[in-house]
């Protein structure tokens, strides 16, 4: 690929103060999916820290590239940070129940440490990933350390991923679980005790409270605090039997919510029980899916909605009609750019 080619975008996945994600491809390589963290839009104010979490992501995934199940850096320029594509979908829809999957994981942390790198972030089950062959892969790397010895910090923080692998492990295979992980899950190390106790503390008053952050993910939605209060207002109404509320990322700026709503009601009548400075988006539907599925089609993620639906055939006469008259259409606009 010609580090020349410009990077044509098709799908905002996620958007926050300090960057944007971005699926597409480079210019003539169409069958090439790659995905773009944008750092050219970032506001002065929060450049300093999108700096910073962008120097840690690049030095990382120069260390990683060619691991197995981790990205490949592509380049790196004023626009941003350019990575292969990792295919998969996130543990939380996955909900991976082998020993194979778990015994590869394994590996690529064990790979990622012979190179001496930690992820620092894999808590977050939308940072791991089961790919369509069922091994694992890891995204995601604004977070991780390159350290340039083995001393305790590497030991602890090498620790602290795999604990957090063997947390996800019992969260959806808690009969596969080990003796000695069922040991790992008892006790913490001192630096994540310290961790929860005060570090935590602290950055949840600065995400929630000054960037409105959910626990899963930085998306700067206002799900969680509005969510309750919305869905109260349309259930009022007799004709909607259930409400589903999903993030998705704006044309221009900042995320937006996109409600999907079990009712016979039509769209324009729909549309007139709640502004759209409550609600961006709202569609009325036959059944409701899970919500995370919803939350695929909502984000445009329609190749990780497609491997969900291979793995369970049943879902296709529900989500068929919802994806055929999704209202976010920022993928096709990014089409014609």
């Amino acid at each position: 690929m010609s580090e020349r080619a410009p990077f044509i975008p098709t799908t905002v996945h996620k958007r926050d103060e300090f960057s944007e994600t971005v699926s597409g491809h480079l210019k003539g390589f169409e069958d090439a999916k790659l995905v773009l963290r944008k750092l050219d839009g970032v506001p002065f104010w929060a450049k300093p820290i999108a700096s910073f979490l962008a120097r840690k992501e690049v030095r990382s995934l120069r260390i990683v590239t060619g691991i197995k199940g981790t990205p490949d850096l592509i380049r790196v320029d004023d626009e941003g940070i350019l990575r292969s594509w990792s295919a998969g979908i996130p543990l939380n829809l996955a909900k991976p129940d082998t020993t194979e999957f778990y015994k590869d994981a394994k590996r690529i942390l064990r790979d990622m440490r012979r190179r001496n790198v930690t992820h620092n972030d894999l808590a977050k089950p939308q940072n791991w990933l089961m790919a369509p062959d069922g091994s694992a892969a890891v995204i995601d790397f604004q977070l991780a350390s390159v350290h340039r010895r083995r001393g305790k910090l590497f030991r602890i923080m090498g620790y602290e991923d795999l604990r957090h692998l063997v947390k996800q492990k019992r969260r959806y295979a808690p009969t596969l679980l080990t003796p000695a992980e069922h040991k790992m899950l008892a006790r913490k190390s001192l630096p994540t005790s310290i961790w929860m106790a005060t570090g935590k503390r602290a950055y949840n008053a600065i995400t929630r409270g000054l960037f409105s952050w959910s626990d899963g993910e930085g998306t700067g939605n206002r799900i969680a605090q509005d969510g309750p209060s919305i869905t109260a207002e349309l259930m009022k109404n007799s004709a909607v039997h259930g409400v589903s509320l999903s993030p998705f990322a704006l044309p221009a700026k900042g995320m937006g919510i996109y409600a999907f709503v079990q009712t016979d009601l039509g769209t324009q009548d729909l549309r007139a029980l709640i502004p759209e400075t409550r609600v961006d988006l709202i569609q009325p539907v036959t059944n409701l899916p899970r919500t995370e599925v919803l939350e695929l089609i909502a984000m445009n993620r329609l190749d990780e909605l497609e491997i969900v639906l291979n793995a369970e055939p049943n879902l296709r006469a529900v989500t068929d009609p919802i994806v055929a008259g999704r209202l976010n259409l920022t993928d096709r606009r990014l089409d014609g750019v």
